[in-house]
């Protein structure tokens, strides 16, 4: 397929496409915060509602369970409707599940405002990914990409982070109310600048494949949610039976998307090239290692190191501010050398701080904690820019929803993938040596060193897969 090149931008014309897409970013950012701000909530909310610790699990499952159903629907979405209306839908469900959130008089109330904010999460991504693929020129994409790197990176990276300053000094529900307002002001201005900058298509919904992927992606992270709570014991269903159904689902979802091809609800066609299937391999397990840290350290730092919430805050948040910092800068080098100069030795450093993560026992210090989470964060910031922008690059326009919208929802899986894989090892090693005689705090420590263990190996395929990676730049990608 030919792309007739844009003709050159005015400078209004650049400072609207800016305006616009700084405001998509806070936007994003704002919501995708949410994703993982829960997290260091869990015990204020089981002592307030009186509830367990596997009911008080569903504020974060309830949410991923959301993301992962709606989330493969926005390549239909960002196709079948103007974009303006999009985004209005994203940020008043984001806005109004915020709203209840802070008034919620019980825990389901609380549940459902969680959902009512994911469905707003899981259409916020794709929609700023397909905007700056159709008004960004191609040799500035990987800047672009660099600052969408921030939301997917660093938001779920310092959720935590910010929770545990909340918390330390005021009520759980102004995690909501202190969002509100922003994300009231995005709606304000999305009214006045948002427009269109795609040309819907009309095309019919397949309500099967709506179906099937709600069974598939929902079924996974579900399954995949529940292994660490299977593993202490803690849930009444087994993971294996959400896992096998959404398995077959996932299969049926894949055979009747090649046979619907361009009236699929996710178009696969875009696994047909080859720079946007190893890149996107590369991020899911990118995001395994990260989601994985990300729910093991706070365990490790508050029940090993004995830190408290608001240092343990503290000490995740140099890793976030420096993926952060890092993105822009690793945008602009994409689009002067391509991923492969990027992608390599961030694969090698990301492997090399697991392994030295795996390290870490009852008497690391919080210094060196400090040091390798960095490493790790700085790793990743290496390849989270050149591979979104090279596999989404690689793609012809017409694909450009649905490839963003499959990185998004693989993303969710890879992510849930990898903690559950940390927390069942940790679980498992920790039960294990418990039994043994071991203290809580031993088992607990060789627990963290087994799972981190298991991340090392995986950051190792990373690296060997990394060689793969192709050298060219965006103005150069395939289509």
């Amino acid at each position: 397929m030919t792309i007739t090149a844009p003709p050159a931008p005015t400078t209004a014309s650049t400072e609207r496409t800016g305006r616009l897409i700084a405001l998509l970013v806070g936007s994003a950012f704002v919501v995708i915060l949410n994703e993982t701000i829960m997290s260091v909530a869990l015990p204020e909310l089981m002592r307030e509602f009186n509830v367990l610790a596997t009911t008080a699990q569903w504020l974060t499952t309830a949410f991923l369970l959301t993301m992962a159903v709606v989330i493969p629907i926005t390549g239909f979405l960002l196709t079948r409707y103007p974009l303006r209306r999009v985004f209005m839908a994203a940020m008043i469900s984001f806005t109004a599940g915020t709203l209840l959130a802070a008034l919620a008089p019980t825990f389901a109330v609380l549940v459902a405002a969680r959902v009512v904010q994911a469905v707003g999460t899981a259409l916020m991504m794709p929609l700023l990914i397909t905007t700056i693929l159709n008004l960004v020129p191609a040799e500035r994409r990987g800047r672009m990409m660099g600052t969408v790197s921030i939301v997917i990176s660093v938001a779920p990276a310092i959720g935590p982070t910010i929770s545990g300053i909340v918390l330390d000094q005021l009520h759980w529900r102004w995690m909501f109310w202190l969002v509100l307002p922003i994300a009231v002001l995005s709606l304000a201005l999305g009214t006045a600048w948002v427009r269109n900058v795609t040309e819907p298509v009309n095309i019919p919904i397949d309500i099967a494949s709506v179906v099937l992927s709600a069974l598939a992606f929902g079924g996974l992270i579900y399954g995949l949610s529940s292994i660490g709570e299977a593993a202490a014991g803690e849930t009444p269903v087994s993971p294996w039976v959400p896992l096998v159904i959404g398995a077959f689902a996932l299969v049926a979802f894949v055979l009747r998307q090649l046979a619907l091809r361009e009236r699929a609800l996710l178009d696969l066609r875009t696994f047909a090239h080859r720079t946007f299937t190893i890149a996107v391999i590369l991020v899911a397990v990118s995001m395994m290692a990260l989601f994985g840290t990300l729910i093991l350290l706070p365990i490790y730092l508050q029940t090993v190191l004995g830190l408290s919430t608001l240092e343990t805050g503290l000490v995740l948040l140099p890793g976030g501010l420096a993926m952060g910092l890092l993105a822009p800068f690793v945008g602009r080098l994409f689009d002067q050398y391509g991923p492969r100069p990027l992608v390599a030795p961030g694969a090698a450093i990301t492997s090399v701080a697991l392994w030295s993560m795996s390290m870490f026992d009852t008497s690391t210090g919080q210094g060196t904690v400090i040091a390798i989470y960095v490493g790790m964060s700085v790793g990743l910031a290496l390849m989270f820019t050149p591979l979104l922008t090279s596999a989404l690059g690689s793609l012809p326009h017409h694909l450009y929803s649905h490839g963003s919208a499959t990185v998004s929802t693989l993303q969710q899986v890879a992510g849930a993938a990898g903690t559950a894989l940390f927390v069942t090892v940790m679980t498992r090693r920790s039960v294990a040596d418990i039994a043994t005689g071991s203290s809580a705090l031993d088992a607990t420590a060789a627990g963290v060193h087994a799972a981190l263990l298991y991340g090392g190996v995986i950051s190792a395929v990373a690296v060997v897969v990394a060689l793969f990676v192709r050298g060219s730049t965006p103005a150069h990608s395939e289509h």
